[in-house]
């Protein structure tokens, strides 16, 4: 009897935990996947409305957020929605209900629910967006289209060789060292390091007002910039210097898993009219517009969710054989010049599956937390 009163005020407790879920919660682990740092200079990902500390009652990921999705968040009694796109791009002047953005913001407002945007930082990672797409068209060899630069740094320091595995492990537990698929990378060199303790310091070896020389490792690590705090943070915690020599040097370096579109190669090549049907039906376009084939067959193919023109040069680039986007102007078309076929499979239709690509984010993590899939199709485009 007192083993089944244990057993069930253990489960009572893991139970009151996962009812205790916060939003912020939530959040800090979407981020960890594709942060906020990664999204363009212009866009808005982030807490649009609500407040962080709230506890999360369940979560509902769509692709828009717009009245209708508010409704099916109150109706399904989750009060955070996760949202590809962000409902506010720019500053608003007044919320009166004027237009659909303000009468959704008032509406999410009034019942408490918080909108929360994941856009071009989940565009931008090796396993966002694009790699959803490219796992529907079966695409082997997949890399990031154009991956981008400025986004990793290099930290030096030095310390006594006696306290170099610590010092390193705590740069890595703070997320640095990460080398495409490898972590905990490093490098490291023995020398000889020399001071001259003034007055009033404590030095940790060595005598004040004396020359020291120690034997010290110099410590190599990469880390992406938005870690820096983070990672400086804990060379102060586990360094033993009073005062930790270091520096810390923007790279410019490609970061081969954080960038825009994605590349990759089929099985084996398909006649490209056969493909621009495999296309229509994967992504249940209402039409595909594309340009004059340039050859029979397709084997590479470049692609990227939304309005991705800007990267048709690197797909030109990469020898792709079709590049398949959305938001192609007329003129734009002309571009293919006869060297790669573009195909226009419209913006809902080439960024539909992201809401699944948030689901399965959320639930591989809170397996035992309420999360819905909207079942609302926001796309405000209709073919006859």
């Amino acid at each position: 009897m007192l083993y089944f009163t244990f057993f069930s005020l253990y489960w009572l407790a893991i139970l009151f935990y996962l009812t205790q879920m916060k939003i912020k919660d939530i959040l800090q682990h979407v981020e960890s996947i594709a942060p906020t740092a990664y999204q363009e200079p212009y866009d808005n990902a982030r807490l649009i409305t609500g407040n962080s500390n709230w506890q999360c009652t369940g979560v509902l990921t769509t692709l828009d957020c717009i009245e209708c999705i508010v409704e099916e968040a109150i109706e399904k009694k989750c009060n955070l929605i996760v949202a590809h796109h962000p409902i506010v791009f720019s500053g608003l002047k007044s919320i009166t209900g004027k237009n659909y953005i303000e009468r959704t913001l008032i509406k999410a407002i009034k019942h408490d629910i918080a909108i929360y945007a994941i856009h071009t930082n989940l565009d931008n990672v090796q396993q966002g967006v694009n790699a959803m797409m490219a796992d529907k068209l079966q695409l082997y060899n997949q890399q990031i289209l154009l991956p981008k630069k400025q986004l990793l740094k290099k930290l030096y320091t030095f310390c006594p060789t006696e306290k170099a595995e610590e010092v390193r492990q705590a740069l890595f537990n703070a997320g640095a060292g990460q080398l495409g698929n490898y972590n905990e990378c490093s490098f490291n060199l023995e020398g000889t390091g020399t001071f001259k303790a003034n007055e009033g310091a404590q030095p940790y070896v060595g005598k004040t007002g004396e020359l020291h020389r120690e034997k010290e490792t110099k410590i190599e690590v990469i880390f992406t910039t938005h870690l820096q705090g983070k990672v400086v943070a804990a060379l102060h915690q586990a360094h033993p210097y009073e005062t930790v020599a270091y520096d810390v040097v923007l790279l410019e370096n490609e970061h081969p898993q954080v960038g825009s579109g994605m590349l990759g190669v089929l099985e084996k090549p398909v006649e490209i009219l056969s493909f621009l049907q495999q296309i229509k039906q994967t992504f249940n376009c209402g039409s595909v517009r594309y340009t004059k084939p340039h050859k029979e067959m397709i084997g590479t193919v470049a692609l990227c969710g939304g309005a991705g023109s800007f990267l048709l040069k690197a797909a030109k680039a990469h020898k792709a054989d079709i590049f398949i986007t959305a938001d192609y102007k007329y003129h734009q078309f002309f571009d293919a010049d006869n060297q790669i076929v573009i195909a226009d499979i419209g913006h809902f239709e080439s960024e539909q599956f992201t809401m699944q690509l948030l689901y399965n984010i959320l639930t591989q993590k809170f397996s035992n937390f309420a999360v819905f899939i909207s079942e609302q199709n926001t796309n405000p485009v209709n073919y006859l």
